[in-house]
């Protein structure tokens, strides 16, 4: 984060309706400026969070519903990721069988 003062503050003619205090202090993380692109770039583009919740939050909240919509079985990081990789496998087959069929995924597994 950094910090910085404005001398501007004592001569500003609407610091009354900005701050209370003699100067303004503003505080910005070091990575505003990324922050503030992705801003610029959904506000250019309102419709491009609706489309990116439909392709990438239905995989996950399906997941969350065959798990039960509870916590991991497994404890420590390593089974844990065992454990989701085995729920991401699983749903990455059932999407194949359901556009390929299943005979084609046997032979693209033989393959």
């Amino acid at each position: 984060m950094s910090r910085y003062y404005s001398s501007h503050c004592q001569q500003c003619h609407i610091k009354t309706n900005c701050t209370p205090s003699p100067y303004r202090r503003v505080s910005r993380w070091e990575h505003e400026d990324v922050l503030e692109a992705m801003q610029t770039r959904l506000d250019n583009a309102p419709d491009s969070m609706r489309i990116r919740r439909q392709t990438v939050e239905h995989p996950f909240g399906t997941l969350k519903a065959w798990m039960g919509a509870t916590h991991f079985l497994t404890r420590q990081l390593k089974n844990v990721s065992t454990e989701m990789s085995l729920h991401v496998l699983a749903y990455n087959m059932k999407r194949v069988m359901n556009i390929m069929g299943t005979a084609a995924m046997i032979e693209a597994i033989r393959a």
